[in-house]
């Protein structure tokens, strides 16, 4: 299996919008293409359950 020890990028159509997703050793991060800021999820709260709180957390903020 090979690490994951920097970013990779990857661009993700969803629907008709173009979107770009970056794993890192962090989390992951999804970004409308040309954008700075998106949804960013953290692996820690992937794995304890808290994915949910966060992105709704995050969701709750931009509004």
């Amino acid at each position: 299996m090979t690490p994951l020890d920097k970013p990779l990028r990857r661009e993700l159509t969803i629907g008709e919008d173009i979107y770009t997703l970056t794993i890192s050793p962090d989390g992951m991060k999804l970004v409308p293409k040309g954008k700075r800021k998106g949804l960013e999820l953290a692996w820690v709260d992937l794995v304890s359950g808290d994915a949910a709180i966060a992105t709704a957390l995050q969701a709750s903020l931009r509004d």
